[in-house]
């Protein structure tokens, strides 16, 4: 079985074009529709643990391929070593957490857990068992899925406002977010039901449970077979799974341990799977087997809700006949390929209010293998990390609704969401009829493609292996904190396959990186009520690819605003926060840059010199000078002016710094822009200096050797400035 994402792509050159603006031809159009927010209605609250209280080292943020910073949710994490904590604020009543993290490659570990500064007797494992995945097969991967959930029962309740503490013991990890949730009681056994027990399985996990889980479906056909609370281990696949309800007392309590769970061609249908936990034991992701959930068909009417999906290949792999199926309720996690795949022939399938976290290629999809997928839908999902390739991509297809769906932090190969024509094999189905993109929400999406050498956007349309003939139809669009571009039209294979048929209505465009709309190829789209603020670089790229292909045409359908300017120069790609023509001179380019440093001191690490928050601090090792502070401005800028600050408060001593500014355009050779210079940071003047500079800077590099108020470099903000 072979799953999928961004596989070999081309690099596609920058080629100059000229923008074709129309105007006025949409004034016919509804206004955009109001939308409720997105995602799914979740039982649980995450609170990231950036946000806590800690004695560790707070990471990121970061969009570079394969660090944790960047794979984190929110691209900021906490690195505790062992004897450190985080401590979070219990958001709401609960008597379970689950937490992301991660530690170093090939180690195991685990936490301790303090309630109100009480230690628990229960300790929370964490491992790099199902980390640190490589899939050389796909070109431009690097080792991901370096994040793993580990989740535990607390033994009592906890209220909102309360410490919950982690604690380091014995390895190195780094915390990510934490999930709060009050479990209910056990379920009871529905009157009539099968028990496996009753069939032999054994509830400690010890005994093979296969045989008794087969007996009783074989046994409740047409009724209902009973999973009660504990654990049990299966080793081998089920099938001939039809006409039959397969429950649990609740995933935080029925647990069944396998790698496999259904794998069959095809059913009679009205299967119903719903309230149980599968986790399995995959540690590395193997295209050709079928270490699924669900592989392969359910039947016509059949449903899968309420459960906890962990450590497979995919969740649900679904060819066949699964019309009119329902997958909704459930929580997804840690899968090394795919959350869930509509692989053909699907019907009416509703996919709704699911959880996915740290999928290894797209967390949920649609690709129209051997027959189109028809008049199915993607409705108020929440994604957060997937770390390879899209939240939600649509490959193919007929009539396909993509609704309401909240998609954050994807990484390396991936959009937000991709609505697609890239085939991979034959025979595929192109999209048609009308493809509906509606009231989503992106946050932190999009990624720098490794093989183009330059970024996919937050939403893309790609015109990969055909031509877009069917109506694909975008309105109600939010999209926050792109690293990249917003919207993206693109023929992802390089030959220039026109993207056409595209309105986007109502669109809500905050702080991205590059451009608003970033055209590739030939084609045509109609914008309406597209605003934007915070725009890094200019509204508009227009370089369709080859050269002669053809125009890709924007047309004002009025109400749009913040996006009008065009980036003039086809052969480069702008940088994040590169403004096109004239940057404004009064933009520090520093914040919120790439920082790296020689050292750091607990938690001040370096990205608090450019976080724009002059109370927090970076300080480097102490006693270790000299020591070196290094900001990735995005490209060469004719730097004229630093500002360097300490924090504001009178606390703050007078001191001076010895340093010299460096300054690069490859960060590899650095030449002295400022020579050594004693700097006095002084209360009084609100503890600020003023560095002239003249010189074209990427890299900029401050290198101290001496503070006469602390052994340590130390600097509040770096601020840089055209003028």
């Amino acid at each position: 079985m072979h799953t999928h994402g961004l596989r070999s792509v081309r690099r596609l050159p920058a080629m100059a074009t000229a923008v074709a603006l129309a105007a006025g031809t949409l004034a016919v159009l509804a206004p955009a529709p109001a939308h409720a927010a997105a995602g799914a209605t979740l039982p649980f609250t995450s609170v990231e643990a950036e946000s806590a209280a800690t004695t560790g080292t707070r990471i990121g943020p970061d969009h570079t391929q394969g660090t944790h910073a960047s794979e984190a949710s929110g691209r900021r994490a906490v690195r505790l070593e062992p004897g450190q904590r985080v401590e979070f604020t219990v958001p709401r009543g609960a008597n379970a957490v689950n937490v992301a993290h991660s530690v170093p490659d090939g180690r195991s570990g685990t936490l301790n857990v303090y309630v109100n500064g009480q230690k628990l007797a229960r300790t929370l494992p964490v491992t790099s068992k199902y980390s640190y995945v490589d899939t050389p097969w796909i070109a431009g991967s690097k080792t991901h899925h370096l994040y793993d959930n580990a989740r535990l029962l607390l033994g009592r309740d906890v209220q909102a406002g309360d410490k919950l503490a982690f604690e380091a013991t014995d390895v190195q990890v780094t915390v990510d977010v934490a999930d709060f949730e009050q479990v209910a009681a056990p379920a009871a056994k529905p009157s009539g039901a099968v028990s496996v027990t009753d069939k032999g399985a054994d509830p400690s996990g010890r005994g093979d449970s296969t045989q008794a889980f087969r007996d009783a479906i074989a046994a409740a056909r047409g009724g209902t077979v009973w999973i009660p609370p504990g654990e049990y281990r299966i080793t081998s696949s089920l099938g001939g799974v039809q006409n039959v309800t397969i429950q649990g007392a609740g995933h935080w309590h029925s647990v069944v341990r396998a790698s496999r769970f259904i794998d069959q061609s095809g059913s009679s249908g009205n299967v119903h799977i719903k309230d149980f936990a599968v986790i399995g034991e995959v540690t590395e992701r193997v295209d050709s087997s079928p270490d699924n959930f669900v592989n392969g068909s359910l039947g016509p009417n059949s449903s899968v809700s309420g459960m906890w999906l962990q450590h497979l290949k995919v969740g649900l792999w679904l060819t066949g006949n699964n019309d009119n199926l329902v997958v909704e309720d459930n929580r997804i996690l840690d899968t090394t390929a795919d959350g869930l795949n509509l692989n053909g022939n699907a019907r009416g399938v509703r996919v709704r209010n699911n959880f996915l976290r740290n999928q290894g290629d797209d967390a949920l999809a649609m690709w129209s293998l051997n027959a189109p997928d028809v008049d199915s839908s993607f409705e108020n999902n929440t994604i957060s990390q997937p770390n390879l390739a899209n939240g939600i991509a649509i490959y193919g297809g007929t009539d396909i609704t993509v609704r309401g769906n909240l998609v954050s932090d994807t990484n390396a190969l991936g959009s937000g969401i991709a609505i697609s024509n890239q085939k991979f094999l034959d025979p595929f189905h192109p999209l048609s009829g009308t493809i509906t993109v509606d009231g989503n929400t992106l946050v932190r999406t999009g990624a720098m493609n490794p093989n183009w050498n330059h970024p996919m956007g937050a939403l893309r349309v790609d015109s990969y292996d055909s031509a877009i003939e069917a109506q694909v139809r975008i309105t109600g669009t939010t999209i926050t904190d792109s690293p990249y571009s917003a919207f993206e039209f693109v023929s992802g294979s390089g030959r220039g396959h026109a993207a056409k048929n595209i309105t986007v209505d109502g669109a809500t465009v905050r702080d991205t990186g590059t451009v608003v709309v970033q055209a590739e190829t030939q084609g045509a789209a109609t914008f309406r009520n597209v605003t934007a603020t915070g725009v890094g670089s200019a509204g508009i790229y227009n370089c369709p690819y080859p050269a002669g292909s053809g125009t890709f045409t924007l047309t004002d359908g009025g109400g749009n605003s913040g996006w009008s300017s065009t980036w003039s120069d086809c052969s480069t790609w702008p940088q994040p926060g590169q403004g096109n023509p004239d940057p404004d001179p009064d933009r520090n380019l520093a914040r919120g840059r790439p920082v790296t440093a020689t050292g750091s001191q607990d938690v001040y690490t370096p990205g608090k010199a450019v976080d724009g928050d002059p109370h927090t601090y970076w300080e480097s090792a102490n006693h270790a000078f000299p020591q070196a502070l290094t900001v990735d401005l995005g490209s060469a800028q004719p730097v004229r002016r630093l500002v360097l600050k300490l924090p504001p408060q009178s606390a703050w001593q007078a001191r001076t710094q010895t340093l010299s500014v460096q300054g690069s355009t490859d960060g590899s050779s650095y030449s002295t822009v400022v020579p050594s210079t004693a700097y006095r940071f002084d209360p009084a003047t609100g503890n600020t200096v003023s560095v002239g500079v003249s010189a074209d800077i990427r890299y900029l590099r401050l290198h101290v050797t001496a503070n006469t108020g602390w052994p340590a470099a130390q600097f509040s903000e770096v601020e840089a400035y055209l003028s």
